[in-house]
């Protein structure tokens, strides 16, 4: 995807969530946007840094002004490095990939997937869908229960546990989608990967296809990140 049309998909997504008002990007801001095409932003995620941004925006009160997309840059670039964590790709711009990083604690962790589980149990998915969140949902509280003391193996243990639910309920949303769909998500997988797929190992690349795809099934069925790294 050129530039243009890089700027242009953003142009529309953040119409849609300015309700119709159309704000060109042009000028300083076309370089600023270009900039995130040539580091291999993939445009996914600068839609969830939009959303992200929208939603705090949003949260103060009745707007006052449209969002502008230049607001929307440090959430894109934080979920791109949070991205580009996860599916293994390259650090174009060579910083330090063992800085140290906030992470909530696993309490507050547990509460927030509990209540984006909760919430899509009431989504119109498939009996087999729904009866894996309330698996879930149930094993959560009980892993709730004792995760604020845990230490050492048997914090280990809970987090070896998240690890394998995540996977079960990816596997689940995995089942859901045709083979049409499964499709269209491998090609969007490979395309995220592609500015970055001459600088890999072709081990290293097939792993961040895979890492890319299971990060583009979680959005499509909205599911939360129930592992922790």
């Amino acid at each position: 995807m050129d530039a243009a049309e890089y700027c242009r998909q953003i142009e529309t997504y953040l119409c849609r969530k300015n309700e119709g008002h159309l704000i060109r990007i042009v000028g300083p801001v076309f370089e600023q946007v270009t900039g995130w095409a040539e580091k291999g932003v993939p445009l996914a995620v600068v839609f969830r840094g939009v959303d992200r941004y929208c939603e705090r925006y949003y949260a103060k009160g009745p707007r006052r002004r449209p969002v502008r997309i230049e607001f929307c840059e440090p959430d894109i670039l934080t979920l791109f490095d949070d991205w580009r964590r996860a599916v293994g790709v390259p650090n174009l711009d060579a910083a330090d990939d063992d800085a140290p990083r906030r992470q909530d604690s696993l309490p507050a962790h547990l509460d927030r997937v509990i209540a984006r589980l909760t919430a899509l149990r009431t989504s119109g998915r498939s009996e087999r869908f729904h009866a894996a969140l309330d698996d879930a949902v149930r094993e959560l509280d009980r892993l709730r229960a004792t995760a604020k003391s845990a230490r050492g193996e048997a914090r280990t243990a809970i987090l070896d546990r998240l690890a394998a639910l995540d996977v079960t309920l990816l596997e689940t949303a995995n089942a859901e989608l045709d083979d049409a769909s499964r499709a269209d998500l491998r090609a969007r997988a490979e395309a995220e990967i592609a500015p970055f797929a001459s600088r890999m190992p072709s081990s290293a690349k097939s792993d961040a296809v895979d890492a890319a795809l299971a990060r583009l099934l979680r959005d499509s069925a909205g599911l939360p990140s129930l592992a922790v790294s």
